[in-house]
């Protein structure tokens, strides 16, 4: 899905590019601000699988990240069924603006 939202396939607002990633805007929010950070390749089913294969590209999703969320941000990665991942190509949702202690954005 998220590579048919990059070819423009399916509508979506990608906010942020570069060489090996993309940001958009995600289309039920948890929070004021609720990005995903996308890798250009399906290479990666979940978190796990990238960081063991190209931390580099993890390293340039995390500093992506920090740099949109504008402040104090949540980063999270589901991985698996039974942790909620809906989509098995790799992404991390970041949340931002008015979170509180103990909450999960949701």
């Amino acid at each position: 899905m998220f590579s048919r939202i990059l070819s423009g396939d399916i509508p979506g607002e990608i906010v942020h590019e570069t060489d090996r990633l993309f940001v958009i805007r995600d289309i039920a929010p948890k929070a004021p601000v609720h990005l995903l950070v996308i890798p250009k390749t399906e290479q990666y089913a979940n978190v796990v699988e990238l960081a063991a294969e190209d931390p580099a590209l993890l390293a340039e999703m995390v500093a992506v990240a920090g740099d949109l969320a504008g402040g104090d941000f949540r980063l999270i990665f589901n991985t698996g069924e039974g942790a909620g991942q809906t989509v098995f190509h790799v992404h991390a949702h970041v949340l931002a603006g008015g979170l509180s202690e103990g909450s999960l954005g949701d």
